[in-house]
């Protein structure tokens, strides 16, 4: 049976995850219908994705079987407002947004409602995205999984527990920012010594997509393939060394710790 997917707010988040339930044939442009306060928003979403498209968050929040609210935490309280009427008993809610919990969204609705938290990421364009995901107590297995699937059409999916929710954006969520600011840093090293720079991209770009390839297949301790790179006196483990005392494992535990504390007080 096919379900009805909504989406209000079409961000650069949102339009991800479109393209990736597109892309995989999963759903078809007219199982999709998304909402956004600007007309010029949703007319390059229905232009490039050929989907309904409507100014009205309760057309698409009474049209929904999977219902994902993408906007900004702040715009959370007044967007259910809006809508709650609209939602019907059996639409799972999908929340996007950091430190918006189960007890928000239920004092928000003033009702039990089903909801799934979670967190996707913006690889998700080209199916490679990493989400992270959490049912409330009224979502049944089944409905989970239909959920679940849904997240697989563009990536990879991993359950876990409300408590855990603080922790996603910084390992998967913001991280390919982290991993972008890497490769434009390998880059420019390599243009420092005489590649081009789309050389330089793209061999950074391959070597990162090939080492994260490697952890995931192999199932060998990322210290382990580390290791497996650096010969005695080699010019790796002088590279490694130097890193190392940069501070470069400490300041991307830095930076997460950054964005974990962010998100608890977008929460609060």
């Amino acid at each position: 049976m096919e379900q009805n997917i909504g989406f209000i707010g079409c961000g650069s988040m949102a339009q991800a995850m479109i393209g990736g339930m597109l892309s995989s044939e999963l759903v078809g442009p007219h199982q999709v219908m998304a909402s956004a306060n600007s007309e010029k928003t949703l007319q390059e979403v229905q232009s490039k994705f050929e989907i309904e498209t409507n100014v009205d968050n309760r057309v698409v929040a009474s049209d929904s079987d999977i219902l994902f609210i993408a906007v900004k935490p702040y715009k959370y309280e007044a967007v259910i407002h809006e809508v709650r009427q609209s939602v019907r008993d059996h639409t799972i809610v999908v929340t996007i947004a950091p430190g918006v919990s189960f007890e928000d969204m239920e004092k928000a609705f003033e009702r039990e409602v089903k909801v799934v938290q979670a967190m996707p990421n913006t690889p998700s364009l080209v199916g490679a995205g990493m989400s992270a995901i959490c049912p409330n107590t009224k979502v049944e297995d089944e409905e989970l999984e239909s959920v679940v699937h849904l997240f697989k059409s563009f990536g990879e999916v991993e359950v876990i527990t409300e408590s855990q929710m603080d922790a996603i954006p910084s390992i998967s969520g913001s991280s390919p920012a982290y991993v972008y600011m890497m490769i434009e840093a390998m880059a420019d090293g390599g243009v420092r010594q005489g590649l081009s720079r789309e050389q330089s991209y793209r061999l950074a770009s391959q070597a990162v997509l090939g080492a994260a390839k490697m952890v995931l297949e192999s199932g060998l301790h990322p210290g382990e393939l580390k290791d497996q790179v650096c010969s005695p006196g080699g010019a790796t483990i002088a590279a490694v060394s130097q890193l190392e005392k940069e501070g470069f494992r400490g300041t991307v535990m830095s930076g997460m710790e950054s964005c974990s504390e962010k998100v608890k007080g977008m929460g609060e």
